[in-house]
Parts: structure tokens; sequence; C-alpha cells
């Protein structure tokens, strides 16, 4: 009995994560569609009550079922060029200034050197 619980509440976690990440992932889409803010307002309004309508579905299948549905949806749908932070890893500005090679010295003395 007690082992059945377990793997209720464990089954239960799972889902309430994928669900989770799912949403995240299609908001972060939706922002990638909408040319405007106020656009992106009104698609993440709808999105939202997309994931609200099943809010109470409490079968553990139809859960699974409705997930992987939406997982289905969201990969059919989803940005095929992405909006990507120019300094992160995949953007325009990342590494573009990487540090000298190790044994490299910089001396920025600009004309106090030492001449021999």
């Amino acid at each position: 009995m007690g082992s059945t619980i377990a793997n209720y509440l464990l089954r239960r976690a799972s889902q309430k994560e994928r669900v989770r990440i799912l949403y995240r992932r299609a908001l972060k889409d939706t922002l990638n569609w909408s040319v405007h803010r106020h656009m992106f307002y009104s698609e993440a309004d709808k999105l939202r009550q997309r994931f609200e309508a099943n809010k109470n579905v409490e079968d553990l299948d139809t859960i699974d079922r409705l997930i992987e549905e939406a997982e289905v949806t969201y990969n059919k749908y989803q940005h095929p060029d992405p909006y990507i932070v120019p300094w992160a890893p995949g953007g325009s500005k990342f590494t573009r200034n990487p540090p000298p090679p190790p044994g490299i010295e910089i001396v920025f003395d600009y004309g106090t050197e030492e001449h021999i």
C-alpha cells in the first residue's frame, strides 16, 4: 500500500515537472513568434488558458496523454530560428574575443619599457 502511494506521488511529481518545463518552453517560443510585445501578451494569455483548461484532470493516464499531445504540438510549431541572446552559447557574440592562449604575456606599459 505504501509503495503504491509512493509510486503515485512520484508519477504526479514527474508530470508536474514535465508540464512546467513544457509551459516555459512554449512561452519562450511564443516570444520568438511575436513581433511586438502587445502581441506576445495576448498570445501568452491564450497559452495560459490552454494549460489552465486541463488543470483539474486527475487521471494519470489522461494527463500523460495530454502532455504527449502538447509536446507533439509544441515540436510541430516550434520557431525555426529562435532568438538567442548574443553573448549566450550560439549567439553572435559568443567567444568573439576569447582570452589569449596561456604562455603569452601582454605588457601594457606603452612606451615605458626598458630598452636594452
